[in-house]
Parts: structure tokens; sequence; C-alpha cells
């Protein structure tokens, strides 16, 4: 079998993230937009018989950091090299970069033999949950003018800012709304709901207090209606567990957050909830 190892075309992240969805990933409806303009240039795909058979994303943020994603083979293709093809092409777009990624469980140990190191659990809490609009004044939907606030803000739980990826992710639309906790002249906290192939994922949500991430929490519950939602915490942040416990939400999905090179030291106890970008 010939197989061609290229970038991915715009067009082709559709089937990318469809392919995600028949992994259980659970994409959004609207993630095309934002994913692309992350990095453009960080999507390849293994092209057999003008067909595609394979993907994966190293998602580049600035000269230091990347995150690998979307690592999926057709299964009819598997176990024929076809995953270590794109593997390679993936690290070898990071030039030196911190690389981290989240691992299925099955998936783990390879990583470990590439250099990776486990840092922590993410797990994926879901359920049914109804809440009304908090009445808390400090609460505001998330506007082009909060934008550069919130870019501060999100690089202090990420290893690098994201501003390409967040002025996409942040545009208010039928399928994601955003929330902002202000704070004097800056902001305490923001997340986002998006719908999804099932339900409403919520991230990212950080807060600097459990009490803010609460009120996010349920003010993006009550943007959408309530209905299924899907949180996705680092297991390390026993606040965010309790958040879950209080609003019914029961684990479904665990990965691990793993990195190659010196891990960040990111502030967990304050992520109530990762975006999912790469896993979509």
């Amino acid at each position: 079998m010939d197989i061609e190892i290229r970038k991915a075309y715009r067009d082709e992240l559709v089937d990318i993230l469809d392919w995600a969805a028949a992994e259980g990933w659970n994409p959004g409806l609207g993630d095309a937009a934002p994913f692309w303009a992350a990095d453009p240039e960080g999507y390849l795909v293994a092209e057999a018989d003008k067909r595609l058979v394979g993907a994966v994303s190293l998602v580049r943020y600035g000269a230091d950091y990347a995150f690998l994603g979307f690592y999926i083979v057709h299964p009819q293709v598997r176990g024929q090299g076809v995953g270590l093809r794109l593997w390679n092409a993936a690290m070898d777009l990071a030039e030196g970069r911190l690389v981290g990624l989240d691992g299925v469980v099955t998936q783990q140990e390879n990583y470990r033999r590439s250099g990776f190191a486990y840092a922590h659990a993410n797990i994926r809490h879901g359920g049914r949950v109804q809440s009304p609009m908090p009445a808390d004044s400090r609460l505001t939907p998330v506007s082009p003018v909060h934008m550069p606030l919130i870019v501060d803000y999100d690089a202090r739980f990420n290893p690098a800012r994201r501003e390409a990826f967040l002025r996409e992710w942040l545009k208010e639309q039928e399928t994601r709304q955003s929330v902002a906790l202000l704070h004097g002249t800056g902001i305490s906290g923001y997340g986002t709901i998006r719908a999804c192939r099932e339900g409403f994922k919520i991230g990212p949500l950080f807060s600097d207090t459990d009490v803010g991430a609460e009120l996010i929490f349920r003010a993006l519950v009550a943007t959408v209606g309530g209905g299924e939602i899907f949180l996705d915490i680092p297991a390390p942040n026993a606040e965010a567990k309790a958040l879950c416990v209080r609003h019914g939400l029961s684990p479904v999905f665990e990965t691990a957050r793993m990195y190659r090179g010196t891990a960040p030291d990111l502030p967990l106890g304050h992520i109530y909830g990762i975006t999912t970008f790469e896993l979509g």
C-alpha cells in the first residue's frame, strides 16, 4: 500500500472531525473554524489510493509549545505502519518544542516509549443538568471588547498564548456561547459551552475561585436551557470534582495529560474544565 503523508486541506478537517466522532470524542458542531485558526499548517493526513486513511494534528502555539491530537488511523489499515509514519511526521513539526497530548488509556505506554511522561489524569464527567441564570451582575456574555483581557487571562492556564484560536472559539454563534466573570477592570474567570454531536461540552472553564467557577458553570448551562452536559476536569482539582458531584455529573471517560519535555507548572486548582480542543 502506497501511503502519502501531507498537510490537510481545510475541507478535510470535516472528515477528521467525523472520525473523531466515530472514536467517541464527541466534537462540537462548529469546531472546524477555530480548530483550523489555531494552526492551519498543523494538520496532517495519510492518503492511500486517493482516500484518507489517517490523520494527526500538531498544533503549534508560538515557538515553544505544541499539542498533539486527532491521532486516528482508519480501522481497515491499522497495523500497517500508517500510524507510525503520521506520528513521525507530527514530531518533525514540533521542531524542539515542548509537546503535550491527552492519551487514551490503551496508548499511554506507547507514548511513554516515545519520550512522553505522565502529568495527570483528565476525567470527562457527564449528566443532565438544569440551572436558572445566576443573578450576578458580574457575569457577562463575552464580546470583542473582552478579548484582550481573556487572551491574557487564558495564558495563565496554558503553556502558551492562544490568541488566534480564542478569537474564533469565543465568537458568539448558534452552537457556542461564552461567559466571563468581571472583577473590577479585569476578569476573574471565563468559560465556553458548545453544542456537540451529543449534548453540550463546557470548556474551557477557568476561575480564580470555586465560587466563580460555580457561577460561570451555572450561567453556561442556563444559556443553552440545560440538557446533557459534559465537563473534562483535571483530576488533581478537588473543587472541580466537587462541582461535578453537586450537579450530578458522573465520570464517563479518562485520558492522561502527558508531555515530551519538562511539564509546565500550571495552576490546576483554577482549571475547572479543559478545552478538549485536541480530542474534539
